[in-house]
């Protein structure tokens, strides 16, 4: 029987060189990081911290996307809705009594 030997290959990403400039204390942040050990490079913290900004920043469109989606279908929505009034009075009973039992 002859067996096979399987390798995947990884394809390195291209990278790119970027001179950046930050204040003082963000500097001294990113230094920090790696100093204590918890990223290997200045580089490297700097790629975390652009992947959580590119995730909120994913996350926030997906929000506005939403938004806009449920805007538009109230929009084309001809029924009748709610009277206002009663919501309003349930609402203002509601924080009433959260008032009182906070005490505020």
């Amino acid at each position: 029987m002859v067996g096979f030997i399987t390798t995947k290959v990884y394809l390195m990403p291209t990278i790119e060189k970027l001179s950046i400039a930050l204040p003082h204390e963000m500097a001294a942040l990113v230094r920090r990081a790696v100093d204590i050990g918890e990223y290997s490079s200045n580089s490297e913290v700097i790629r975390d911290a652009l992947r959580d900004w590119t995730h909120k920043r994913n996350l926030r469109e997906q929000s506005l996307s939403g938004l806009r989606k449920a805007w538009q279908e109230a929009v084309a929505d001809d029924s009748e809705g709610l009277d206002p009034e009663p919501v309003f009075d349930r609402l203002e009973g509601k924080l009433n009594r959260i008032a009182e039992e906070t005490g505020r």
